[in-house]
């Protein structure tokens, strides 16, 4: 009995040794190719972003222009408006320098007035607090950096800019849905037009605070949309992250789409300095 159960045992206990000598083989050689296959994955990506971040020759240039090449990073939100984001377009010690130069001179935010408005038809439209400074008054050549920046951004001279609107929104503060551009049968004739608003943001903002717009795409135009509400395209505001936008277009007409506002602060305290441009050269 004995030698017949040996002989019924052993090709059993062979063939299950040989199963999972096999198994063990598969397995570790998938997994072994897995990780080859990411290896590989990762070295063949490094070269490929290398490549689009080479050193460029900079071309002869004439007087105006500049000895180097510049690449300012950037991301398309919407083509309808038209709007950019550009991340770490300041540093965190730049934003905070802004904000403490403006501390002490912030006052009510006001608003320019259709016709046939009044301030007092108009209040809780606009509900922050803030102060105009131009890159002149600036010392510490922080202003005047960002600004040319964002003339190298925008294509626009800087010298068709208005001086920085640094504003402060604190909790519940917010700015209803607007226009940046002044329509003339709404605000008069106007003897410039603002073309572009570059929104440069100071301060990370916990809950609430994003920079809306309603109409993007088309969408809630003719709705009764409500210019309270914050729907539409929301741009968090970040530190030291930068958003462009179009008011109006080549030709010159306004971009009903456009139309975009500050969502109510929630939790924390949102910084921002605009700086607004315009298709004419401005006084400092």
């Amino acid at each position: 009995m004995k030698g017949k159960g040996k002989g019924v045992w052993r090709p059993k206990l062979g063939l299950l040794l040989l199963f999972i000598s096999w198994s063990f083989f598969f397995l570790a050689g998938l997994f072994g190719s897995m990780l080859f296959s990411q290896d590989v994955n990762g070295v063949r990506s490094q070269p490929r972003l290398l490549e689009s971040v080479e050193e460029y020759s900079p071309m002869p240039h004439g007087e105006t222009g500049e000895s180097s090449v510049d690449m300012i990073p950037f991301q398309v939100l919407s083509w309808k408006p038209r709007a950019l984001y550009f991340p770490r377009f300041a540093t965190a010690e730049q934003c905070q320098s802004i904000i403490e130069m403006a501390k002490s001179h912030l006052r009510p935010s006001t608003l320019a007035l259709r016709q046939g408005e009044t301030d007092e038809s108009t209040k809780g439209t606009r509900t922050s607090s803030g102060t105009f400074i131009s890159a002149s008054e600036d010392k510490t050549g922080i202003l005047d950096f960002v600004e040319r920046k964002i003339a190298k951004a925008t294509m626009i001279p800087r010298s068709h800019g208005e001086a920085f609107n640094i504003l402060r929104y604190e909790i519940g503060q917010r700015y209803n849905s607007h226009y940046d551009a002044f329509n003339p049968a709404e605000y008069g004739p106007q003897t410039s037009q603002r073309v572009a608003s570059f929104l440069l943001y100071l301060s990370d903002v916990e809950e609430g605070g994003e920079t809306m717009f309603p109409f993007e795409h088309d969408l809630n135009i003719g709705t009764g949309y409500d210019y309270k509400k914050c729907i539409g395209l929301k741009v968090k505001p970040q530190r030291g992250d930068g958003l462009l936008f179009y008011s109006v277009f080549p030709n010159g007409t306004i971009d009903r789409t456009s139309l975009h506002g500050s969502c109510p602060v929630i939790a924390g305290e949102k910084w921002v300095a605009t700086k607004w441009i315009r298709d004419e050269q401005q006084d400092d």
